[in-house]
């Protein structure tokens, strides 16, 4: 074997996939910052014997650009894993070509519902290769009942603001949406028929939420559409009490830019990551407060929720290669990914315990955009939701 050779099998690679271009570049932001912060801490902490690389490829927001990094990561960079988040279209297209290259992929920020079964899995037959944490559209569900609950302290008619794709489809399922778990709450749903994205009007939502009384809206909206919804709304002399959205609407209106105020205003929203959470690393022991203030110093912009499962990302990996029989078989990478349990920057994260296979369950909080101190809006924990130890930094407010 020649000495080339030689250095190559001792290197263990992670490969990254990334949108550093395209509509998603902003939230690859996070991703690109734990891959540069991480890979002088991690060049040492490969198992006895080997050291450890990161390289990244970018996605450039599409199917495509996904597929074609995944080629490059496998075939140019030998990749023993292939990491990555966010993206409707992005996300799904790097695990499966992932899954049919025979490649371990880890991912998040995504569902884990439409993930899971929307890329064709079941209870039955799950997939080979590739594994995901995220929280479910269940929960997503259990989180905004509680916000609804306190405006007055009873069940409500809700607005359902949804559109014609995948979040919308999904949100509605009859067995496994956000639905479901919203009417056993004992909430009453009004579904408007979806609408095509990006939105040209409301009239019709606008119209049954009035015929309705519905002060109460949610939705998983583009911050464009609700913009538009509420612009709307109010040329009706409507304004609802409150609005929860998840997807864009988690993220600060520094990556959105929609309208002034911005479209989060007062928006409540799912809270799975931020400085106020009691989460720490397992590789350097930094804390959410400590990786929030080190991400904004270092980069001028505004921390955004997607950082602390950046982070987890290469923690969950670096664990799996560490753990792995034998940290050159990718096989014996996947099992080890399968039975990982551990307390990473986003969590305890355990996928000895489903709720299907491949798949680890994050905790929500309930949270709140308003005026903040350090930056104009800023995610209040109204509500610690299923994060034990997540203390609330503000109270609900309602219009």
């Amino acid at each position: 074997m020649s000495e080339s050779h030689a250095v190559r099998d001792r290197v263990l690679t992670v490969g990254v996939a990334v949108a550093r271009s395209g509509r998603l570049a902003s939230l690859g932001d996070p991703l690109d910052f734990a891959l540069t912060w991480l890979e002088p801490k991690l060049a040492g902490r490969g198992p006895a014997g080997y050291s450890m690389r990161l390289v990244s490829r970018d996605t450039r927001s599409c199917a495509e650009g996904a597929r074609q990094a995944v080629e490059e990561l496998v075939g140019q960079e030998n990749a023993a894993i292939v990491v990555t988040l966010a993206g409707t279209e992005v996300l799904p297209a790097v695990a499966d070509a992932c899954e049919a290259a025979g490649v371990p992929c880890l991912s998040s920020t995504f569902p884990w519902q439409v993930y899971y079964y929307g890329r064709g899995a079941d209870d039955d037959r799950p997939f080979d290769w590739t594994y995901h944490f995220c929280w479910g559209l269940d929960d997503i569900a259990g989180v905004f009942a509680d916000l609804w609950e306190r405006v007055d302290g009873s069940r409500q008619q809700v607005g359902c603001l949804w559109n014609d794709g995948p979040q919308g489809m999904w949100s509605r399922h009859p067995q496994r949406g956000f639905a479901p778990v919203a009417r056993s709450r004992g909430h009453r749903l009004v579904e408007p028929e979806p609408y095509r994205e990006p939105a040209t009007t409301f009239d019709a939502h606008v119209k049954a939420f009035r015929d309705a009384e519905i002060d109460i809206v949610t939705s998983a909206a583009t911050g464009r559409d609700l913009a538009l919804f509420r612009a709307r709304a109010a040329e009706e002399g409507r304004q609802p009490r409150l609005i929860t959205c998840s997807r864009w609407l988690a993220y600060p209106p520094s990556v959105i830019r929609e309208g002034t105020p911005p479209a989060q205003a007062g928006v409540g929203t799912l809270a799975y990551w931020t400085p106020a959470h009691p989460y720490r690393s397992s590789i350097d022991g930094m804390t959410a407060a400590e990786l929030a203030d080190t991400y904004e110093q270092a980069t001028g912009r505004q921390s955004l929720q997607p950082l602390g499962l950046a982070y987890a990302l290469f923690e969950v990996a670096t664990h799996a290669l560490t753990t792995a029989g034998d940290p050159t078989d990718r096989r014996s990478i996947a099992t080890a990914l399968g039975r990982t349990k551990l307390h990473t920057m986003a969590g305890l994260l355990d996928w000895t315990r489903g709720p299907v296979p491949n798949i680890a369950t994050v905790a929500l909080a309930g949270g709140q955009w308003q005026p903040g101190t350090r930056h104009d809006y800023e995610l209040a924990i109204v509500t610690p939701g299923q994060v034990d130890g997540l203390s609330v930094t503000g109270d609900l407010v309602t219009a």
